[in-house]
This record gives C-alpha cells, sequence and structure tokens, in this order.
C-alpha cells in the first residue's frame, strides 16, 4: 500500500512537472543563430524591463552563457521567472519581426537557457555595493519586492525583507502552476538575493507584528510590495464548500500528495489562475473538468494561448453562465446551481455585462468546486490611510505613496493595465531607482 501511494504521488508530480524541456546545448545554438539582431530591436522595447534581447542572444550565439546571463540581470533580476511565466507570445515573441511570415525567435526558452547556466554554476553576477549606510525596508517578498530589495542592494543600501508567509517569493513560489515554474526556481532567485546582502525575515506582517510607524522611524525608506488580497467571495448559498484556487494551485506545487481531486471538477472563472486549476484537476485524474464563465469566450481575461493550452488539455466551458448556488448533501458537494446569461450594454468595466435569463436555471453535478475570480483589492490601503484609485494603492511617478517615504509597486497599485509578474519586476526596479535617487539626494 505504501509503495502503491508512492508510486501515485511521483505520478502526480510528473503530471504537473515543467511543461517544456530546457533546450539542449544544440537546439539553444540553433535558435540563436536565426536572430537577426535588429539595431531597433522590437523585442525589447516589447519587454516591460527592456533586457537587450538580440545582445543576450548574440552571447548565447557566441557560446558566452555568463555574458547572456549577466545582460539579461542587468535589467531584471528575477530573469528565471520571467522566462517561464512571461506571456511572451503577448510580448517579445510577439512583437518579433520573424513572427509575421516565420517562426518568431523563442526567446522565452532562450532566457531560460542563460538563466538555467547562471543557477546551476553559481556565478555572482552583482557584488553588493560600497555600504551606504542607509537602511530600506520591503513589505512583500513577490516580484516587485524582491526586485526593489535586489536593486537596492546592488547600490549598496542595507536591505531587510518581511515576508508574512513562511517562504518568500510571492505567487512565483505559491500561485503559479507547476508546469509554467517550479517552485525550486522561485526559491533559487530569493537566495540568489541573500547572497547579494538582502536579509530576509518571514513570518512578519504588516498590520499584525509589524507596525509602518516602526518602520518609518528605523528606516530610511519604505517599500511595499504588498500584492493583493484574498479570492474575491461570490456570495453564493453553500459557498464554504467551495475551494479558494490560489490555495488549489499552492497545495500542488508544496504537497500535492495532500490534495484531494474530484471526478467532475467545476472551476469558476476564466482568467489565467482559472486555467492553471482546471490544468491541475485534469492532470491529476478529474474525468471531467468544465470552466463556468459568466460571460462568452471573447470577454475571458485568460490569454489566447493558454486558452488554446487548456481545450487541448480536455477541459470543457460553459459560457454565458452564472453560479447561483452550491447544492450539498451530508457535507458533500453535489452539484453547482447555474442559470445562463444574456450579454448587455458595456459595465464599468468596459466590457458587456452579463444579464440573467429568467427561468434558466439549471445544475452541474460535481463532486469539487474551485473558484478563480480575481483578488480583492489590497486591504492594508484603508488600514495605513493610503490614498487610493479604483482600490489601488496610489503612487507618484516615482512610486511614492501618500505616506512620506513610502514607496509601493506590483499588483496592489495596478489601477490601469494589466498585472503580471514581468511588470511588478519592472515597478520594483523603478523604485528602486527612485528611492536611491532619494537617499543619495539626502546624503
Amino acid at each position: 500500500m505504501v509503495l502503491a501511494e508512492m508510486a501515485q504521488a511521483e505520478r502526480d508530480r510528473d503530471a504537473l512537472a515543467e511543461l517544456l524541456p530546457p533546450l539542449t546545448r544544440n537546439e539553444a545554438a540553433v535558435e540563436s543563430a536565426r536572430c537577426l539582431m535588429c539595431y531597433d530591436a522590437p523585442c525589447t522595447h516589447a519587454c516591460p524591463t527592456h533586457i537587450d534581447i538580440p545582445k543576450f542572444i548574440k552571447k548565447i550565439a557566441t557560446h558566452n552563457l555568463r555574458g547572456s546571463a549577466r545582460t539579461i540581470f542587468e535589467s531584471n533580476l528575477l530573469g528565471a521567472t520571467c522566462a517561464r511565466v512571461c506571456p511572451v507570445q503577448e510580448l517579445c515573441e510577439g512583437a518579433c519581426v520573424l513572427g509575421a511570415e516565420r517562426k518568431p525567435i523563442a526567446i522565452g526558452r532562450l532566457q531560460r537557457y542563460a538563466m538555467d547556466y547562471a543557477y546551476s554554476n553559481g556565478s555572482a553576477f552583482f557584488p553588493g555595493g560600497k555600504d551606504t549606510g542607509k537602511k530600506v525596508a520591503i513589505i512583500g517578498a513577490g516580484p516587485a519586492g524582491l526586485s526593489c530589495a535586489g536593486e537596492l542592494a546592488k547600490r549598496g543600501h542595507n536591505v531587510t525583507l518581511f515576508e508574512k508567509r513562511d517562504l518568500a517569493g510571492g505567487l512565483s513560489t505559491y500561485g503559479i502552476i507547476g508546469l509554467r515554474e517550479p517552485v525550486e526556481i522561485a526559491l533559487a532567485e530569493v537566495n540568489m538575493l541573500v547572497k547579494l546582502g538582502v536579509q530576509i525575515q518571514t513570518g512578519k506582517e504588516l498590520g499584525a507584528n509589524l507596525q509602518i510607524a516602526d518602520l518609518q522611524s528605523s528606516f530610511d525608506a519604505v517599500f511595499m510590495g504588498v500584492g493583493l488580497g484574498v479570492t474575491t467571495t461570490l456570495g453564493l448559498p453553500g459557498e464554504t464548500h467551495i475551494i479558494d484556487g490560489l490555495d488549489y494551485i499552492e497545495q500542488s506545487k508544496l504537497d500535492v500528495n495532500r490534495l484531494l481531486v474530484g471526478r467532475n471538477v467545476v472551476v469558476i472563472g476564466a482568467g489565467n489562475t482559472a486555467i492553471d486549476c482546471a490544468t491541475i484537476a485534469k492532470r491529476l485524474g478529474a474525468q471531467q473538468v468544465t470552466m463556468v464563465y459568466r460571460r462568452s469566450e471573447n470577454e475571458m481575461t485568460a490569454y489566447d494561448h493558454e486558452y488554446e493550452f487548456v481545450k487541448r488539455e480536455g477541459v470543457r466551458f460553459s459560457f454565458l453562465t452564472q453560479p447561483v448556488r452550491v447544492h450539498v448533501e451530508d457535507g458533500v458537494v453535489t452539484g453547482l446551481e447555474c442559470m445562463r446569461m444574456k450579454l448587455g450594454a458595456p459595465d464599468a468595466s468596459g466590457r458587456p455585462a452579463a444579464e440573467p435569463i429568467p427561468g434558466s436555471e439549471f445544475l452541474f453535478p460535481t463532486d469539487q468546486i474551485v473558484k478563480a475570480t480575481g483578488q480583492e483589492k489590497p486591504s492594508l490601503a484603508a488600514l495605513l490611510n493610503l490614498k487610493t484609485e479604483k482600490g489601488f494603492i496610489q503612487v507618484s511617478d516615482k512610486f511614492e505613496t501618500n505616506l512620506p517615504r513610502v514607496y509601493a509597486g506590483g499588483d496592489c497599485i495596478r489601477a490601469r493595465g494589466a498585472a503580471s509578474t514581468v511588470m511588478a519586476v519592472q515597478d520594483g526596479k523603478l523604485a528602486a531607482r527612485a528611492i536611491h535617487e532619494r537617499l543619495v539626494a539626502h546624503g
């Protein structure tokens, strides 16, 4: 019995192992040789962190992998994560001039090739700068906080990063499916920053055992990369029997042996997180997985390539479908009652509003329901009396909040534009630059 359980656990881990294999040396050489090395490279302009893509690819082509990795790190300290999770089809690869008539350069996989080399060789690319005597506190060890911490440490500032969870890395560690980014990659980046001199304290939560006033008095500047809040509630009768999608992903990465997957799973939502949840359920043995969404496929927030991927996995979709009640018998989920919807005039999001069709109720038989319907706005804004915009923390063009010497970046400020890992990394980098300039200006 124990051997059978071990074998099943191994199969589960394999099912959620990184989807794309690493490039071989020959594959990387052939792919890098295809690059036209454009002078005014559209791929670099399309990258939110503006990595010099032709430069790092040319260095791969000339077998200078250390130089290639350094080029990436100069613009993006979380290059290993971004090589895996960035929607390259929408960004750098989508802008590749070879994409119009031919296959675009596999920029993401080449970046991963260089990053894998850097971490496998334990190279130290940036020693900490000369000690400035200035202290900066970073709240939140997600991509924005890590990026800001690393950039400040490179400049010689003493950086302490406070994280409320047991592990640093934010969604890269806890909330991105292992098919795209194994947890080991996120933790390797964290360890790289520790070697750079960043001090990390876990189990520290702002508003609980960490107070903003204390940080303001003890540090010369504070940066908050606190992300968003909990998954939004749906207000359905029986909602306590619905599983949080972020918890579902977290358990699949950190404790897959204990993750219970139903035979007939319904996932509520149509974003990238919902697709990750549906993929987990399908790959871990669910006989049927259905994603329900109140609007049509034209209004889905998931990337097109993710939508096509999950369809190939065998996941079904029920569009124009609104959940209204969870059916439970003896504490066990038996169905999700829904009703049909129609699209009306655009709502505040700019998308057509979903309007119920009276009398259209029907029942989805299911033994497991997972919700991935977005996250609430950052709750710390109200706690700290921070000015907000559409519920997000408001910052200046220098990423400073209305509190003196308190900065913010990442998903918690994303009132406009799409939230993504690479945008959070860029926020952290730019905020670090602004903080550094201020600290230097004030001696």
